[in-house]
């Protein structure tokens, strides 16, 4: 198997396949490459943070900080595929987020998973 089959590099598709399991279906693991992680830390202006502390008096979504979280976690998701290309895989299993917020300084988001070479069975 190819890694075209994952994408072939076209416009919004990856070559990497990345699942949350902790394998793909009608494939083997060939090779563990080990642990990739992309990082990325995100900090909010003052104009959002006075924005999002008005809104939460009236409740709805803050949808300012969800566009940012939703481009933040895509940042963090092409970091960790770039990794797992540079290592050699074609697959990254059991794949994470974890958001971790700092006091005053921002938002670090980090994905994380297991990069290897998967092939068809």
């Amino acid at each position: 198997m190819g890694i075209e089959e994952f994408g072939g590099g076209q416009s919004g598709e990856s070559d990497i396949l990345v699942v949350t399991t902790n394998d793909v279906p009608g494939h083997r693991v060939e090779r563990v490459i080990g642990e990739v992680f992309g990082l990325t830390v995100r900090s909010r202006h003052v104009g959002s943070q006075i924005g999002a502390g008005l809104k939460s008096l009236v409740g709805g979504e803050l949808r300012g900080l969800t566009k940012t979280l939703v481009e933040t976690r895509s940042q963090a998701m092409e970091r960790l595929t770039e990794q797992a290309r540079a290592r050699g895989a074609n697959a990254v299993l059991a794949m994470r987020f974890d958001v971790t917020a700092g006091a005053d300084v921002g938002t670090e988001v980090c994905a994380y998973g297991t990069a290897v070479v998967i092939v068809r069975e």
